[in-house]
């Protein structure tokens, strides 16, 4: 993706541009958009194939959707949004062109929202959606009533996108097609820096020279903030301060300028002491366990006193905080196993996130069900997402999921199984979704965790687990997911009041 043909934040504004249509309006990415544009009162129409779960949403917000794609869709439309997923061959792509509408990529519609705010890009490598709407939420329990788009998953702060009426923009910038290239930030937050869609970048030098280019665009008068126990954040530090840009750093580090201490996390959750500028801000606590998950608030705490907002407001909300979806995310019990889902499929994601979950599994087992997330990084990192699983007591795996790629001989699940430094009995790969929850069912037993983990689709096996467990006794499934909502015998969510 190149995008110095694109439009930078700060040349247009969302009213400029028009009636706006969204090709694939359903995928996460996009419906957090349309759901911006919406609650912002402009006109959204969009397309899609499939009846994914946010489009009753936006129906009800007043968007209309078409279940097709056609070149009808574009009738009365000023502006057609597309992303990255999107071919440029796509029908409705080819005829926005012919009829000379505005073509936009998702984020170039995104930073013509984002003028005249002042905007906070969270960027990283991991933890880039919890981050930002940790940072959300502190900003709204200060009552600035920011905008936002989370983009990946809903939030706890209530949907993955709204328009506010204060000043501040909080925006998860993506940098796996360059595209937080595009936005100008008042506050850049960097949570880490590691080698991950080197598809798009070819090597670690390239992707930091991305991070940095970023960094750079953040507003003179603003601010960057990167972590200090990260050794690319920290190189990134030291480029930009010697370039004389204002840079704050947090962490566990002695030099850190949010300096953390004491940190301790259990099943309980995770809590540290916060120090800045020989001033001590008191004990951080979170209701949700993990070290990362410390650092990644210690950013927000950060981020709120370099604007000038209440070290309380970020106590307040973090101590609240009970995490977003699929991220450590609470799908269920059902006969004494506990199960979770999440999100992390680079290797020191998931090694964070399993060494988080054995806390919580205490003296039971850790079962983790894996979907390895696109062919090149199963390949390029096989040594060290293997090592990653290693940490389970049983590992269900699954073929990779890559779409569009093409899967050469020795790739996949089947050469990364063998790389797992599990006995032969504790591993498996199994080729159909369905054999996954009837191995888990076959393997999992009262006291034990498991975990589906890795690439979007996974998300959806939880409830079928816990269907496969219940149909081991007949009992009934109960539970709270991260979001508050109480999960049923049928697996299905309801509200939990």
């Amino acid at each position: 993706m190149n995008t110095a043909q694109f439009t930078p934040a700060g040349t247009l504004t969302a009213e400029d541009l028009g009636r706006i249509h969204l090709i694939g309006v359903g995928g996460v990415g996009m419906s957090g958009l349309a759901r911006l544009l919406l609650t912002r009162g402009l006109p959204v129409s969009g397309s899609e194939l499939r009846e994914w779960p946010s489009l009753a949403g936006l129906r009800a917000l007043g968007g209309t959707i078409h279940m097709s794609h056609e070149a009808s869709n574009l009738d009365g439309v000023d502006t057609v949004v597309y992303s990255s997923a999107i071919p440029q061959d796509h029908l409705e792509m080819v005829e926005a062109r012919q009829r000379g509408l505005r073509v936009l990529h998702r984020s170039e519609a995104l930073a013509a929202a984002m003028t005249g705010r002042r905007t906070v890009a969270v960027a990283g490598t991991h933890g880039k959606t919890t981050t930002t709407s940790m940072v959300t939420m502190v900003l709204q329990q200060a009552g600035t009533d920011p905008s936002f788009v989370i983009g990946g998953e809903i939030s706890e702060v209530g949907s993955g996108a709204h328009h506010g009426t204060g000043e501040h923009f909080v925006v998860e910038a993506d940098e796996s097609d360059r595209s937080f290239l595009i936005y100008r930030p008042y506050v850049s937050i960097i949570t880490n820096i590691e080698a991950d869609h080197l598809n798009t970048y070819g090597d670690l030098a390239n992707l930091e020279a991305a991070f940095a280019e970023f960094a750079r665009l953040t507003d003179p008068d603003g601010f960057i903030i990167t972590c200090a126990d990260d050794a690319g954040g920290r190189r990134l530090a030291e480029t930009l301060r010697a370039e004389g840009r204002r840079v704050w750093t947090y962490g566990e580090a002695a030099d850190a300028d949010l300096r953390l201490s004491g940190m301790a996390s259990s099943a309980r959750g995770v809590r540290y002491l916060a120090e800045i500028e020989g001033r001590s801000l008191g004990e951080i606590r979170l209701p949700i366990p993990g070290r990362h998950m410390g650092l990644n608030s210690a950013s927000a705490v950060l981020a709120a006193y370099l604007l000038g907002l209440p070290v309380e407001a970020a106590e307040a909300a973090l101590g609240a905080f009970p995490g977003v979806r699929r991220r450590f995310e609470r799908k269920g019990v059902a006969d004494g196993v506990l199960v979770y889902d999440e999100y992390a499929y680079h290797p020191t994601s998931m090694t964070l996130a399993l060494q988080t979950l054995r806390e919580v599994a205490g003296d039971g087992r850790l079962i983790v069900v894996f979907q390895p997330y696109r062919l090149y990084r199963t390949r390029d990192l096989q040594a060290e997402i293997a090592a990653a699983l290693g940490i389970a007591d049983e590992l269900v795996l699954l073929e990779v999921f890559g779409p569009g790629e093409l899967r050469q001989p020795g790739e996949g699940s089947a050469a990364l199984i063998e790389a797992v430094p599990l006995d032969a009995a504790h591993k498996v790969f199994v080729d159909s979704w369905d054999d996954a929850p009837v191995e888990v069912a076959k393997r999992a037993r009262s006291g034990d965790v498991v975990v589906t983990m890795g690439a979007p689709p996974i998300s959806l096996m939880g409830d079928q687990i816990l269907d496969a467990l219940l149909a081991r006794t007949g009992g009934a499934a109960a539970g709270t997911t991260a979001l508050g909502t109480a999960v049923g015998p049928d697996g299905a969510a309801s509200a939990a009041g």
